[in-house]
């Protein structure tokens, strides 16, 4: 596919998902990857508020959900911020206007990245999306170590069974950063990028900083050829199943 467009999503607030938009945008921008970034929190909208050239749009207008095609037409990638309890919203206006077609008309491949924590309300949140979305695109699981480094309800999930080896998704892992790292850079209202050059930040912390944006680009690097226009590099993935997958009923494992 010669364009790519990364849908951050799941339902479940507080998994990090606009965090690691924040930190995806500025991959590309490291990178001087050409891309058009999406946000539609308009609550806390932080994509946009530490990438002022993002987007917004209310997603609460389905109109305005057209801009992510209009986008696409003119960029080579895009990349979506989606606010919480948005889940449904997206699987709607993808249905309503049978939003495949769209890709294929402007060959164009989607990819879902789902982050997820420790609870089982994110997982449910994947099962919903998978169910709906089938095979039709790609997944990204982003087990993110903000609160717990354990995802032992995801990892004995069927959902994970049915993503991973029915669906080829892929899985990464979005390491912790310190809360008062956290706190910091939204104090300074500067990416990651920005602070390890900022004097407000001590030596240690820039290089706390640097460490974990390595780390994390580390993650990215790996599944390049599903979040880059192109497959770019390309890797092999197992072949999704054929046929429907019935729905499957979680099995929750017990918190550790």
């Amino acid at each position: 596919m010669k364009k790519q467009l990364n849908i951050i999503l799941n339902g479940k607030g507080g998994v990090g998902k606009s965090f690691f938009a924040t930190n995806l945008v500025q991959y590309l921008k490291d990178r001087q990857v050409e891309h058009h970034a999406i946000d539609t929190d308009n609550e806390n909208s932080t994509l946009k508020r530490f990438h002022g050239d993002a987007a917004f749009i209310n997603i609460n207008n389905v109109q305005e959900i057209d801009v992510l095609f209009a986008a696409l037409e003119k960029s080579s990638l895009v990349v979506v911020d989606c606010r919480a309890a948005s889940t449904d919203i997206f699987l709607d206006y993808f249905a309503e206007v049978r939003a495949f077609e769209i890709l294929e008309m402007l060959d164009a491949a989607l990819t879902i990245v789902s982050p997820v924590n420790h609870e089982a309300d994110s997982v449910e949140q994947v099962k919903i999306i998978a169910e709906s979305l089938q095979g039709r695109c790609q997944y990204l699981i982003v087990k993110n170590q903000a609160h717990s480094e354990q995802f032992k309800i995801f990892e004995r999930s069927n959902t994970r069974s049915h993503v991973m080896e029915g669906l080829a998704g892929r899985e990464i892992v979005m390491p912790k950063l310190y809360d008062w790292l956290v706190t910091a850079l939204n104090e300074a209202n500067v990416s990651i990028s920005e602070a390890v050059k900022h004097p407000d930040f001590s030596l240690v912390d820039r290089q706390r900083l640097r460490n974990w944006q390595s780390k994390f680009n580390e993650q990215l690097d790996g599944v390049r050829d599903i979040l880059l226009p192109g497959g770019d590099p390309p890797r092999p993935a197992a072949k999704a199943r054929k046929g429907k997958v019935q729905p499957t009923n979680e099995q929750a494992a017990p918190a550790s």
